[in-house]
């Protein structure tokens, strides 16, 4: 199966990457809702554990609906006012490596802001069932791998929330099912991408 991708480079050496990398997310989003694509799969070359890195991917089978998604304004708007540097569209290598890139909710329930909105509905469900609301008590914090997090918008519903993001080396391509962000999940989509580290802009960030 042969597969297409585009790089999206960030320029400014001081800028926030986890929202340019939210931004153009959110633009891979509305593109695919509004034209209702499937198998469109986000990857990150440039990733480490300390930083989601300078640069975004779009990788999928087509790639005249990457070329599409290229020439969206914000994307062209960024590049001519020298924020951003567009890859042309180019296809995967057949010696490329997998990885998957995963959006992983549950880290969200470890925040005490996420904690406390679901002790409320716990609480509130309790209540309307006329029993007493015990929480119970956790004694220790989970282990996490490293992640990301990038504020990302819903095209349905107009509103911001953040995407918890970890990395995993896979032995080979799987599928490419992805949600509409582009990323698998824990449990319904396990698309893998393309490593695209060795075709990363050299950058230090």
């Amino acid at each position: 199966m042969q597969r297409y991708y585009f790089i999206v480079e960030f320029i400014p050496k001081r800028a926030n990457l986890e929202l340019l990398t939210g931004r153009c997310i959110s633009v891979m989003h509305g593109f695919i809702c509004k034209h209702n694509i499937l198998g469109l799969g986000v990857s990150f070359p440039s990733w480490t554990e300390k930083s989601i890195g300078a640069s975004v991917a779009f990788v999928h089978v087509d790639h005249d609906v990457l070329a599409e998604l290229r020439s969206q304004s914000y994307f062209q708007d960024m590049q001519q006012v020298g924020f951003f540097r567009l890859g042309a569209v180019s296809a995967v290598p057949s010696n490329c490596k997998e990885v998957r890139f995963k959006r992983n909710q549950t880290i969200a329930k470890i925040f005490a802001k996420d904690s406390r909105r679901r002790l409320a509905r716990l609480k509130k469900r309790a209540e309307a069932r006329g029993e007493p609301f015990t929480p119970a008590i956790r004694n220790h914090a989970k282990e996490l791998d490293p992640f990301h997090c990038v504020a990302v918008s819903s095209a349905s519903t107009d509103q911001d929330f953040l995407l918890h993001i970890q990395k995993e080396t896979v032995n080979q391509a799987t599928s490419i099912e992805f949600n509409q962000y582009g990323l698998s999940t824990n449990q319904k989509f396990s698309g893998t991408v393309p490593d695209l580290n060795p075709f990363k802009p050299n950058d230090t960030r």
